[in-house]
């Protein structure tokens, strides 16, 4: 990772407020699945995420990490990593003011790099012991670099074996950032939560949906199911713009 991209992840978590309160005040939730295969054909696959949270009085600190790789005979097919971070100060019992950060980093995508820093204000629509939901949304900056075209593609098909690219460029642009979330416990063992994200530029637009399925196995053990999408609006000729991840993974959530 760059110089340059462990900046813009500093300015995310220091955007955070994730030093504020003591680590051992924060609640956390962590996931890991993984997958290993051998003989004929040799593949492994490795996600992981971790979310932790803290609140003090009127404030909400939450900072998470989220990372993805694969490979298929010694080589790799998928890297990505993601750090966000956000701070909500509540004024009334479903209204907040909010600050938030995001970055991530995928091998794979048509961006070497996107950052973004947002903040706005947010509204508890539901907020039940079995049902939340929520919306939030506000103005913000992103940042990053456009991966170049592919020099050695004469067709679409030839990109994804493409070694050598040309310059790509900076994109700095306002933006519009909301999100909406949604949590409902079906049963005393079982919760399913989605997440969505957009942050909309004049450069491109990034969409995100964060689908789970959450089961209890014993105390704070669960296990996860989930299943994610992500857009891209304007990429370079030959990348999709949609990528998707199913994952299934053990759970350890404390509170």
């Amino acid at each position: 990772m760059k110089m340059k991209h462990f900046r813009s992840v500093a300015v995310v978590l220091a955007f955070s407020g994730v030093n504020a309160p003591a680590l051992a005040d924060w609640t956390g939730k962590g996931e890991l699945g993984a997958s290993f295969a051998s003989g004929n054909s040799e593949n492994e696959s490795v996600t992981a995420a971790l979310e932790l949270r803290n609140t003090l009085d009127q404030w909400t600190h939450t900072v998470g990490f989220a990372g993805n790789y694969a490979s298929s005979n010694s080589d790799t097919t998928a890297e990505r990593w993601e750090f966000r971070g956000q701070s909500d100060y509540k004024f009334t019992e479903r209204a907040y003011a909010f600050g938030a950060g995001r970055y991530e980093n995928d091998e794979f995508s048509a961006f070497e790099y996107q950052a973004s820093l947002a903040a706005g204000l947010g509204y508890r629509l539901i907020d039940e012991e079995r049902t939340k939901l929520w919306v939030q949304g506000g103005p913000g900056y992103r940042f990053a670099d456009r991966r170049g075209p592919c020099l050695d593609a004469v067709v679409p098909e030839d990109v994804p074996d493409c070694n050598r690219r040309g310059p790509g460029e900076s994109e700095d642009s306002v933006i519009f950032r909301g999100d909406v979330g949604f949590e409902h416990q079906l049963t005393e063992t079982t919760k399913i939560v989605d997440r969505f994200l957009v942050e909309a530029g004049s450069d491109n637009t990034y969409l995100q949906n964060d689908l789970g399925l959450e089961v209890t196995i014993s105390g704070a053990l669960g296990l996860r199911v989930g299943y994610q999408v992500r857009h891209n609006t304007d990429v370079v000729p030959g990348t999709d713009k949609t990528d998707t991840l199913t994952t299934v993974g053990l759970l350890y959530e404390t509170k």
